[in-house]
């Protein structure tokens, strides 16, 4: 009996533990961003942002002062839900990012996580451009 209800204890702490991270799922830096220079050209790679369902981490290529591309490196991939919502939303974010020439970007519905952890690792790319 009190194995049982060890077990039942220790169930619904893991599952309270869970709950408390996805309901407070701020992103994780886990690495600092890498920036190439060549002529008029710089490639900066944002850190690995670790979310709950898994990691999102972009590079972005500037190109005599002008974004000219943003690539997803890594997108939280999990489950097959986790892949499809955050391989779409990183779609519509490049485009928004190449339209506005930076990470202030809105958040795409369905793919909330993804979005800021997006933003995330570009804003850290650009701020290493700027700084480096």
């Amino acid at each position: 009996m009190r194995r049982v209800a060890a077990v039942l204890i220790a169930s619904a702490l893991a599952t309270f533990a869970l709950l408390v991270t996805k309901a407070g799922a701020k992103p994780a830096v886990a690495t600092v961003a890498n920036v190439v220079r060549s002529g008029g050209k710089v490639t900066s790679t944002g850190p690995k942002i670790a979310l709950t369902h898994g990691i999102v981490q972009v590079r972005v290529t500037i190109t005599d002062g002008k974004i000219t591309d943003v690539t997803a490196l890594s997108l939280p991939h999990d489950n097959p839900h986790s892949w499809d919502d955050s391989s779409a939303a990183a779609v519509k974010l490049r485009s928004e990012v190449l339209a506005k020439q930076s990470a202030d970007i809105d958040v795409v519905s369905g793919a909330t996580y993804t979005s800021h952890g997006y933003a995330h690792s570009l804003q850290a790319a650009l701020d290493a451009v700027a700084h480096g």
